[in-house]
Order: structure tokens, then C-alpha cells, then sequence
């Protein structure tokens, strides 16, 4: 599955290059607007007070009925907006924050994220099953 990215200061682009995951796009302010046709995650960072930056709300602008999941990096000094962006992205559009990280993430996390793409692409397209 696509991982779609954003990275304000470089921390999220150095935690994606740490994951080896090829099927990657960065948003950036030249394609922030392009159209993507297929289901993605998106990873991005927060900024100010726990706000979505703005590449990224005009990329959902644009692309949001592709979105599976999100993931959010951020600072713990900045208390209860720590990676705020990424449940903000989450109760908008109805998709699962996958996890919150801080600044470019640990090893810990890189692995953790890698194996969470593996299951949101394993689920991908499985219709709903009612458990009892």
C-alpha cells in the first residue's frame, strides 16, 4: 500500500526512509493539489498548536476517499497537542490513527509502523464481518 508523507522539518522523511518501504510519494507544495487513484496511508508531522499542516489539508482536500489510515509525528514538550494533527485526521475523515511517534520515531517504531502498513494492506478490500 502507498505511504503518502509530509515532512515540515525532515523528521517524517527520515522516519519513512527508515522503514524501506518503496511504494512512498512526499507531498509536497508543487503536488499538493495532484490527484492520487489509489487506497494510502498518510504520515505526516504536526504543526503550531496540534494543526494539520497546510500541503497536507489541501492534499485530503483533493484525495480523501483514498485515505485507510494515519499515522502523526510530533513533540512530547507540546503535552496533550502531541501529534494532534493525526487524530484530528482521524475523527475527520473516520479513518484509524495508526500510532503517534516523536519527532523522526525510534527503531521501535519504525518496526511497529511497518508491521501495521502490512496489516492495513492485508485488510485492504476484505468486506466487514459481523463477529458473535
Amino acid at each position: 500500500m502507498k505511504v503518502v508523507y509530509f515532512s515540515f522539518t525532515g523528521n517524517v522523511r527520515r522516519f519513512i526512509q527508515r522503514t524501506e518501504l518503496e511504494d512512498t510519494l512526499e507531498i509536497t507544495q508543487d503536488n499538493c493539489t495532484d490527484r492520487i487513484d489509489e487506497p494510502y496511508i498518510l504520515v505526516t508531522g504536526t504543526i503550531g498548536f496540534g494543526e494539520v499542516p497546510e500541503p497536507v489539508q489541501s492534499f485530503l482536500n483533493h484525495n480523501s476517499e483514498h485515505l485507510e489510515a494515519v499515522a502523526a509525528s510530533g513533540n512530547r514538550n507540546w503535552g496533550q497537542n502531541f501529534a494532534k494533527a493525526g487524530i484530528t485526521i482521524s475523527e475527520d475523515y473516520q479513518v484509524p490513527l495508526l500510532m503517534k511517534f516523536e519527532v523522526q520515531g525510534t527503531n521501535s517504531d519504525v518496526e511497529e509502523f511497518k508491521v501495521k502498513v502490512g496489516q492495513v494492506n492485508e485488510d485492504y478490500g476484505r468486506e466487514k464481518i459481523q463477529s458473535y
